[in-house]
């Protein structure tokens, strides 16, 4: 599976210059936890809830700009690129999102969440059971008449 059959193409994004605590409330209208930091198309890095203080980050936020909180040049990914590649690349780097660009412009973004859910649709066992043999041993009347006619 490719990242362009997962992804989420309405890409919420917010400038450098934006106020920390207006990121914040849109996060929270959206119910979102990550944001693409932007210049026009072109990614500058993303900023999560974390990044923000979470929900008791008030002190976190207050009198900063999206740029000053946000994590620079962060790793992005082609529309291409497999989801297995994807969770690889996520896990090795400890992040929860990628930005899926595309000649230099951000067209998608998939989250840890998108991954996982992936995964764990992938993970159902087939409903077809194979037969196995019993393992039980014979009663101890028959194995002892079996021991007793074995040549000797």
């Amino acid at each position: 599976m490719r990242l362009q059959d997962i992804m989420t193409t309405d890409v919420v994004t917010v400038g450098p210059d934006e106020a920390a605590s207006a990121a914040w409330a849109r996060m929270q209208r959206k119910r979102i936890r990550h944001l693409i930091v932007t210049d026009g198309k072109r990614p500058l890095g993303v900023i999560s809830e974390r990044d923000l203080g979470g929900r008791d980050g008030s002190a976190v936020r207050r009198g900063r700009k999206v740029g000053e909180l946000m994590t620079p040049r962060v790793a992005s990914a082609a529309p291409s690129m497999t989801l297995r590649q994807a969770a690889n690349l996520m896990r090795g780097r400890l992040i929860g999102s990628l930005p899926i660009v595309e000649r230099g412009r951000v067209v998608g973004i998939v989250t840890a969440t998108d991954v996982l859910e992936q995964l764990g649709r992938g993970s159902s066992r087939p409903a077809v059971r194979a037969q196995r043999k019993s393992m039980r041993l014979p009663p101890v009347a028959t194995r002892t008449r079996r021991a007793a006619t074995k040549p000797g």
